[in-house]
């Protein structure tokens, strides 16, 4: 079997997997860390060379304070208890999404996980924090339009190529592959230009319920799909060349 080697995950349901226990938000967020920690362990057992999972949107601000300060504390959690873990195993730690505006103790823990792991070659893991696709792009053009009006790059030089270079992404692969758990069938502004291309699968278990199996399932079902990127696959090209 053929696997992907950058899958993305939008990691959704922690909420409804913990009312339908009758438990708070919060019980599901923790389980979902949990449910983080097995799919980090099992992805480079299963090919997986690059992780990108999506853990804080630009749009989640607006969720009530209390949600968000508990979302803050079990990232600063997750990165305190398992960065040397993830060092000892060889992943590299990546962030995208603003920083800006962020309080300064998550921007150093932030730095901090990608400095010390950066020669890491086992498995990147990209953490999308404070991320949304639209804005991403739209920081993008500004830091391109920026350079132009400085002279220091002309407008012809830009291309897709050269756009997908500026990104939060930069010399990550785009995704083949990008997983939506919660039954849920939308991006939700997640890896807009980088998914242009990536397969969907979405699958109907809660986040936090998420398991080896769940992942190894996806993956199955991404390598029996032909991908034609705009093209003819293999059937229509033999169809045509008969005539």
């Amino acid at each position: 079997m053929t696997s992907p080697a950058h899958v993305a995950i939008i990691m959704d349901g922690n909420g409804r997997w913990a009312k339908a226990r009758g438990m708070p938000r919060l019980a599901g967020h923790r389980a979902g860390v949990e449910a983080l920690r097995k799919t980090v362990r099992a992805a480079p057992g299963l090919g997986i060379s690059f992780l990108t999972v999506y853990a804080f949107s630009s749009e989640n601000w607006s969720r009530p304070k209390s949600e968000v300060s508990d979302l803050m504390g079990l990232l600063k959690l997750f990165i305190r208890r398992d960065l040397a873990e993830l060092h000892q195993s060889g992943v590299r730690v990546r962030i995208i999404g603003d920083r800006a505006g962020l309080q300064s103790d998550i921007r150093s823990l932030l730095e901090e996980a990608e400095t010390l792991t950066t020669h890491n070659e086992a498995l990147t893991l990209i953490i999308a924090f404070n991320y949304g696709g639209r804005d991403e792009i739209v920081r993008t053009a500004r830091k391109l339009a920026s350079a132009v009006a400085r002279g220091e790059l002309d407008s012809e030089a830009i291309t897709a190529e050269s756009f997908a270079g500026a990104l939060d992404t930069e010399g990550i692969p785009d995704p083949e592959l990008v997983i939506r758990t919660s039954g849920e069938l939308r991006l939700s502004n997640f890896l807009l230009w980088q998914a242009a291309y990536s397969e969907l699968v979405f699958l109907p278990c809660y986040w936090p319920d998420f398991s080896r199996e769940h992942l190894a399932d996806a993956l199955r079902d991404f390598a029996g799909r032909e991908r034609r990127f705009g093209g003819l696959g293999a059937q229509d090209v033999a169809v045509t060349a008969k005539g």
